[in-house]
């Protein structure tokens, strides 16, 4: 079972789709799809794949750990690539990006039959946005940068006085 998944990821990474309708059961069911307003399936594997690739096209799936226990193989994995294409509205910066988290494949029959992940995507859709200038300055409270009206008391983010 374990090298059915390795597999999985292994031509995900390539690009190759028949390996969908090859190793996906056509009752496969995603519990946590990786990008919202998909269809079920085997079709909104097939879309995702294709969307994540067209962002995507170097991603690699790095395999940390795995571990498996009757029908359940368990993943832990980190994913790099470098955000080329437009994603979720998300236009791309040419940043290598990554994301960490954990797979869960049930197999029956030599064919993944359900899906289960948890990712870090706060952290993963932060490294989609450029990075901005603050909008203002940013001081730290008792920082020799804080702004002080006298040595009595330190000004505060909405401008009232901080006791000293």
């Amino acid at each position: 079972n374990k090298a059915i998944v390795l597999r999985w990821f292994a031509e995900t990474d390539r690009g190759n789709l028949a390996i969908i309708d090859e190793l996906l059961s056509v009752d496969y069911v995603d519990h946590n799809p990786p990008l919202p307003g998909l269809p079920a399936g085997r079709e909104g594997v097939r879309q995702s794949v294709l969307m994540l690739s067209a962002a995507f096209p170097d991603a690699v799936h790095v395999i940390d750990e795995q571990t498996a226990e009757g029908d359940k193989v368990m993943t832990r994995l980190h994913v790099r690539a470098t955000f080329q294409g437009e994603i979720l509205g998300f236009q791309p910066t040419g940043a290598v990006v990554e994301v960490s988290g954990v797979a869960v494949h049930r197999i029956a029959g030599g064919k993944l039959v359900e899906h289960w992940a948890q990712m870090d995507m706060a952290g993963f859709v932060r490294q989609l946005e450029p990075i901005a200038e603050p909008a203002h300055p940013v001081y730290i409270l008792d920082s020799p940068s804080w702004p002080k009206r006298n040595d009595e008391t330190s000004v505060s983010s909405d401008g009232s006085d901080l006791p000293r």
